[in-house]
Formats: structure tokens, C-alpha cells, sequence
């Protein structure tokens, strides 16, 4: 993680006390060894080991924890088996007397998910390492935030769809006010909202929404713009081949043609380019290509120059008969 995103930990916790006297808290989550106490209880009175099923996620958590799975969380896996432990602690906090969990998990789903695969798996003595925090869900929303930011395994669509949430939750609707609480520029932080915002027809339209990414919403914004109620219309067509996919019924439409089909139903089926050949002997020909106003033409490196001559003069001639 970069120094700069190291900074943002160390705000978000600064004025977090952990009974031991004042420190950089987010200095020592990212680099703090895990040797625990014999007891395998506590270590500096904040981290412990405790069976998951003492932990539930976060209502807020950026993550869609029912995505995760086996193959996707397998690296992390076979990291905690082949360790012997979760080598970094996930982020919860404390709930209140006479909810069904203990601990409420703000960085550390799939953490969360594979100590619990193992578990269930034939690996009964892992248990997850937790730091116990008090936070504000403004200040949890952030952490998660900064935690997740750079993960490629945490989707566009997730993340902006979290933000959009914590938008109104957090900031009362102040975008400027946001983009300067999670340090990033206005308009970094707008095209994530305009990907939360897509229609519902358009998300679905995709094969998962962890395909969707902010610069498929780049793309889309001039289509919904300018052609909405063709996109939408066409969207909703491919949602239902994608839903029945989902489902085991048929084959799942992958991104690239999904995004051709929603510009096709925008803008129509581009002409084919025009494509003809020149010169008599077959091994010698001259090939065009016409793309709008653009003419490409081709021929072997090795044709002679007097053939060449001779097809080039029947491109001329076939230009001027066409003008």
C-alpha cells in the first residue's frame, strides 16, 4: 500500500486510543508483527483470535460478501494454509449485548470467507485474528475505503456503489466535501457515482457486476445520453439472456459483446468496409480496403514494379469511373 494511503490510515485512527497509550495506529496495522500472547487469546490487549462465527460483516461493508467463493478467495486460501495463520488482523468492532455476533467486520471479508472455508474444510484449528476498534461509521467507511482502494479483487462496481451510499449517509450529498475526506479529486470520485447511478437494466445486462467497470460507464454515458430508450430497450433484452445464464439456461454473454450490442442499439450496425483487389495474377494482387474517407491498400513486398504499376493503374481507373 503507498505512503500516501499509509497517511489516510493514520487519520482515520489517530484519535484512537487502545488503553496503551497513544500511537500510530495505522502504522502498526499495515506493519506490526502477529506473535500472540501463549494464551493465542490477546496481543497488545486490541488483537485476538476468535472462532468467524463470532463475527458478522458490516451492513456497510464495501464487499459483496454472498460473491465471494472457493475459486475466488483460493490465493488467499492457500496463503493462511500453507502460513499456518492469517497473517494480517481484519478490522471489526464491538457490538452490543444480545446481538447474535460479537464483532461487526469492517475491513476483512474475505479474510472472514477463507478462515471459514478452512474450517469447514478439514482445518478445524485456524481461527481469524481480529483488532478490535472504535469507530464511527464515518471513520469505518473510510478505512474500509482506503483498505480496498487499490485491490483488484474488489470490483468498480462495488466500490461505487459505496460510495453512492456513503455520499448521502456521511456528507449529506456534498461531493466536494467527500472527494476531500477520502483525498481524491472531484472528478475521480463523479465517475465512480455515474457508474453507481447506471440504470438497473444496464447492470444487469452485464455477465457479473464484478465485470462492470467505471470505464464501461465512461463509454455508456454519450449512448444513454443520446440514444437512452434504444440502450435501455436492448439492455433489458441481453439482462434476460444474462439472468437465464446465471442460472445454468444458456451461456453467459461476455462484456465485449454486450458493450457492441448496446452501441449497435445506439448508433446501428457500422457498413462493413469495402474490399476489392486489383491486378490479374493471383499472387500479385493490390488489396483496398475503404473505411469511411480513408483508403488502405496492400500488396506483397516482393511484387515487381511493373505489376504493381499495372494493378495501381486499375485502382485509378475503377476511382474515377466511381467519382
Amino acid at each position: 500500500m503507498s505512503k500516501r494511503h499509509n497517511a489516510i490510515f493514520d487519520d482515520v485512527l489517530k484519535d484512537i486510543s487502545d488503553g496503551a497509550g497513544a500511537e500510530k495506529a495505522g502504522t502498526r496495522f499495515l506493519k506490526r508483527s502477529n506473535a500472540l500472547a501463549e494464551s493465542g487469546e490477546r496481543e497488545e490487549k486490541l488483537l485476538r483470535w476468535v472462532d468467524p462465527e463470532r463475527c458478522a460483516m458490516w451492513h456497510r461493508h464495501n464487499r459483496a460478501y454472498d460473491l465471494l467463493n472457493e475459486g475466488n478467495c483460493r490465493d488467499l486460501i492457500d496463503s493462511i494454509r500453507a502460513q499456518g495463520q492469517q497473517e494480517f488482523p481484519a478490522i471489526v468492532r464491538r457490538l452490543s449485548a444480545g446481538q447474535e455476533a460479537e464483532y461487526e467486520v469492517i475491513c476483512g471479508a474475505r479474510r472472514h470467507f477463507a478462515v471459514s472455508w478452512l474450517r469447514a474444510n478439514n482445518y478445524p484449528q485456524f481461527r481469524y485474528l481480529i483488532e478490535v476498534r472504535d469507530l464511527s461509521d464515518e471513520e469505518a467507511f473510510r478505512l474500509a475505503d482506503i483498505e480496498n482502494r487499490d485491490r483488484a479483487d474488489l470490483s468498480d462496481y462495488e466500490r461505487a456503489r459505496d460510495y453512492l451510499q456513503a455520499l448521502e449517509l456521511y456528507y449529506g450529498g456534498k461531493q466536494k466535501a467527500m472527494a476531500a475526506r477520502l483525498e481524491v479529486s472531484e472528478a475521480w470520485l463523479s465517475r465512480y457515482l455515474y457508474l453507481a447511478r447506471l440504470p438497473e437494466e444496464v447492470v444487469q445486462a452485464w455477465p457479473q457486476i464484478t465485470d462492470l467497470k467505471e470505464l464501461h460507464a465512461r463509454g455508456l454515458r454519450p449512448l444513454l445520453q443520446e440514444a437512452g430508450d434504444r440502450v435501455l430497450a436492448e439492455a433489458r433484452s441481453i439482462a434476460t439472456q444474462q439472468i437465464e445464464g446465471r442460472a445454468g439456461q444458456g451461456a453467459l454473454i461476455p462484456v465485449s459483446k454486450v458493450l457492441h450490442r448496446l452501441q449497435v442499439a445506439a448508433n446501428g450496425e457500422k457498413p462493413a468496409p469495402e474490399r476489392r483487389t486489383f491486378g490479374e495474377a493471383k499472387d500479385a494482387q493490390v488489396t483496398m480496403q475503404r473505411r469511411g474517407d480513408k483508403i488502405r491498400l496492400e500488396f506483397k513486398s516482393d511484387i515487381s514494379e511493373a505489376t504493381l504499376r499495372i494493378a495501381l493503374d486499375e485502382f485509378l481507373r475503377s476511382e474515377i469511373v466511381a467519382k
